[in-house]
């Protein structure tokens, strides 16, 4: 026998190797019915894998307002788009096919790109995939079987190579399709009831500008067909409004292959709205004090060597600029932190100067990967309303709860909602733990202080 707990605290007994299809059916019918999945010690889990003894288990039902439940069901969706890939294109590579906000997508090395009636014509065959009613059967095999098993597909070989060691490898299989996955997946395809491809798209592989292009299909599903008929009603009235569009309609600015990608021309209506805009936040930022600076749009690599952008951010900046190739190498600015740094040491400063608030409203160069790119909202040259605020550490708190002000002020200004997110260090950082330490604690209580809930 097996003892598992549930979300309610009691406590319930199962022969060993029982599910957690098993344990939902010891429940009742009702809920055996609408189980899609398990959370087992808080991790998505397929209905058919054996419970581990002692393990806190919740059964997950089936529902759109339920982001696990929706997981599930666009992971496996995302599965049999594979499945039909494959069978009307034998031989297509296999990238990654995950599900994401809003839906899923699957990319494929096939050698020209999806068009809309491809898309058509896979969604059909996704149609009789379903209606076959193919299992999710998950298996764990080791690193020899699994290299024998995708020796045909460099993509999956890739993958494999980067799982550690001591890790399980797993493979999910839905009638004549096999894939390299962690799961969770529904019990069925024929669980999979109501979905749309919705484009498709080039991709690099694993988003290296260096590696293949391969082609995605995005998609999305749901498990009401009211649900997804709203949503794709929703995103059609998105169209309509696509700032892409309106730049064009209403002349406000424009891409040319002659500039490259990601870089704007702003054409006079939207220069107009620009000059609008930087007014009245100057006018803002002036009412909290800030001084207004101007740094160079080019700066020796020494000094974002000096700041830590160079050796963490590197990728994303432009390539470095010599005379004939010699001396001193340059690089245009990603953003304007040193140059305000460098303002700031340029004079002895008193505690009785702070805070000093530096702003300055510039254009910073940034080389985002080509696949990245959209519209207005990524580009590789952006008007940045760039602040920095040099304080004393007891200051810090007061500094955080004024930004947070001044944005509230804009944003709801705009008429834009955001949501709060507690930054803490990353991966790639400069600077002692113990100065890390005490800035996340004063960012923390800052943000406890404003009351508001955030991540």
């Amino acid at each position: 026998m097996l003892r598992v707990s549930l979300p309610d605290g009691s406590l319930k007994e199962l022969p060993a190797g029982s599910s957690a299809a098993d344990l939902a059916t010891s429940i009742g019918p009702g809920l055996a019915r609408a189980a899609v999945a398990a959370k087992v010690e808080g991790e998505l889990w397929d209905l058919n894998r054996p419970l581990p003894d002692g393990a806190e288990v919740a059964i997950v039902t089936r529902g759109d307002d339920d982001a696990d439940a929706l997981y599930a069901l666009r992971h496996s969706t995302a599965h049999v788009l594979a499945t039909a890939v494959r069978e009307l294109y034998p031989g297509a590579g296999i990238g990654f096919g995950p599900p994401i906000d809003n839906g899923f997508y699957y990319d494929f090395d096939v050698p020209e790109p999806f068009t809309p009636e491809d898309l058509e014509k896979i969604e059909a065959r996704m149609g009789e995939v379903v209606k076959q009613g193919y299992a999710f059967e998950r298996r764990e095999v080791d690193r020899r079987e699994a290299e024998d098993l995708f020796a045909d597909d460099p993509l999956k070989l890739e993958r494999l190579a980067e799982i550690p060691e001591d890790e399980t490898i797993s493979t999910y299989t839905d009638g004549p399709f096999t894939d390299l996955c962690r799961g969770p997946h529904v019990a069925s395809t024929g669980e999979i009831k109501h979905f749309k491809l919705l484009t498709g798209a080039g991709a690099y592989w694993r988003g290296d500008e260096t590696r293949q292009m391969l082609q995605r299909i995005y998609g999305t599903a749901f498990y009401d067909k009211k649900a997804l008929s709203a949503y794709l009603t929703q995103l059609e009235e998105a169209k309509k409004r696509d700032h892409r569009k309106l730049g064009q309609d209403l002349d406000l600015f424009s891409f040319h292959e002659e500039f490259g990608p990601g870089l704007v021309a702003w054409h006079p209506k939207g220069a107009r709205i620009q000059m609008r805009l930087r007014r009245w936040i100057e006018d803002l930022l002036l009412k909290q004090d800030y001084e207004f600076v101007y740094t160079p749009h080019v700066a020796s690599e020494a000094l974002f060597r000096k700041s830590g952008h160079l050796p963490a951010y590197a990728e994303n900046m432009y390539p470095s600029m010599q005379e004939d190739g010699e001396g001193e190498a340059f690089r245009v600015k990603p953003m304007n932190c040193p140059g305000h740094t460098m303002i700031y040491a340029a004079r002895q400063r008193s505690y009785r100067d702070l805070p000093l608030r530096l702003s300055e409203i510039a254009n910073v160069y940034r080389y985002e990967r080509s696949g990245t790119l959209h519209g207005l909202l990524r580009v590789r040259m952006l008007t940045m309303d760039d602040g920095h605020l040099f304080c004393t550490p007891d200051q810090v708190e007061d500094e955080i709860f004024t930004c947070i002000d001044l944005i509230d002020e804009v944003m709801g200004t705009l008429g834009l909602e955001y949501r709060l997110d507690f930054s803490t260090r990353p991966e790639k950082r400069i600077g002692a733990d113990e100065v890390w330490d005490r800035a996340e604690a004063d960012l923390k209580q800052a943000l406890d202080r404003v009351g508001r809930p955030y991540g």
